[in-house]
């Protein structure tokens, strides 16, 4: 008597041969994508609304964290030109952070806002949290790690960017 063997473990038959692990498997980037995009929303904000944080001195200011962090960083270039104007650069960094954020929670771009979050964690890397010893204690390398799935994913489902796909594909008769 012999039984054939299932190559697909967890195949159920109903849904059409899907359970609820696909379902996980296809929306498994979705809690990060929120957590990223939410933070960096937060993160956008705060920094605006911080009227310490905006200025070229004084406690709290992006001016005195720069020049407090440029000769431990990795880049001290980067941190020079952030030091040029360092309102103008916290400005950029929050600004930059809230179209990452709103991006990245409504899936428009999906990709070109994860690259952002990445890039923008990059360089806080490189150059504020770089001399974090040890390296897993500086945040700014984790972030930068988490980014890199949606970098390669995107936001394919539950997003602007999945909307748009659709239209274009009944635009075109389903060739796309």
């Amino acid at each position: 008597m012999t039984h054939g063997m299932r190559t697909d473990p967890h195949v159920s038959g109903l849904n059409g041969g899907r359970d609820w692990r696909d379902g996980a498997t296809r929306y498994a980037l979705l809690p990060l994508r929120i957590f990223l995009g939410v933070t960096f929303v937060y993160a956008g904000l705060d920094k605006l609304t911080d009227s310490a944080f905006l200025k070229d001195s004084g406690a709290g200011s992006i001016g005195d964290m720069m020049r407090a962090v440029r000769d431990s960083s990795a880049v001290p270039a980067l941190v020079d030109l952030a030091l040029k104007s360092p309102p103008g650069f916290g400005y950029a960094i929050a600004l930059g952070e809230l179209a990452v954020g709103i991006g990245t929670l409504l899936g428009l771009l999906g990709r070109l806002a994860a690259l952002g979050g990445a890039l923008i964690s990059l360089s806080l890397w490189l150059t504020v949290s770089w001399a974090s010893d040890p390296y897993y204690y500086g945040n700014d390398l984790a972030y930068l790690m988490a980014w890199l799935p949606l970098v390669l994913a995107g936001t394919p489902f539950l997003s602007l960017d999945a909307v748009l796909h659709t239209r274009r594909r009944r635009r075109t008769g389903g060739y796309r």
